[in-house]
């Protein structure tokens, strides 16, 4: 009967590990899936006169998706950016994060612009207010402003084909 306790608590702490081992470490829940997005009034790349607000980001749905000149991980995923902003199948909003503004100019004169429009948020507030952590992340946007899917890391052909186009298409259903 002694062993009974020990044994207990032990077989609990092996069902709490073996959970834990089969979770992904790099999703990250974020609270602000079905909240509308942060207000916001930053810069466009580009323009230090003209302003994005978080209403220029209303009335259709689209993809929120933050990058920075010195992220090698941007690098993977937009390729992808420029066939997805080719296909006419999603429109793209990017948000340049914690970054020299030439730099992130030259980039996109390099590597291809995917963006619609883009937020220049040098100082890092809007990110901030959106729960980034590291660059890529992308936030899928409805048309009213709200954050429905967060997409952490590089955008991947699975990932577009299986959650982010399906929820597009379905946002773009919806009245």
């Amino acid at each position: 009967m002694r062993y009974v306790i020990p044994l207990g608590a032990f077989i609990v702490l092996v069902a709490f590990l073996a959970i834990g081992l089969g979770l992904d470490p790099r999703y990250v829940p974020s609270p602000l899936i079905d909240k509308p997005l942060p207000n916001f009034e930053l810069p466009e790349l580009g323009t230090r006169h003209s302003r994005i607000t978080t209403a220029d980001l209303a009335g259709k749905p689209r993809l929120l998706n933050v990058w920075a000149s010195w992220c090698v991980a941007c690098r993977v995923e937009h390729p992808l950016l420029l066939d997805l902003a080719k296909s006419g199948k999603a429109a793209i909003v990017g948000l340049n994060y914690k970054d020299a503004h030439d730099d992130a100019l030259a980039w996109l004169k390099q590597h291809g612009d995917p963006y619609e429009r883009t937020v220049f948020d040098e100082h890092g507030s809007l990110g901030l207010d959106l729960g980034v952590y590291g660059v890529p992340e992308t936030f899928v946007i409805d048309r009213h402003g709200v954050i429905r899917y967060k997409q952490v890391g590089p955008i991947t052909d699975g990932a577009l084909a299986s959650v982010i186009m399906p929820m597009l298409e379905q946002l773009a259903g919806d009245k």
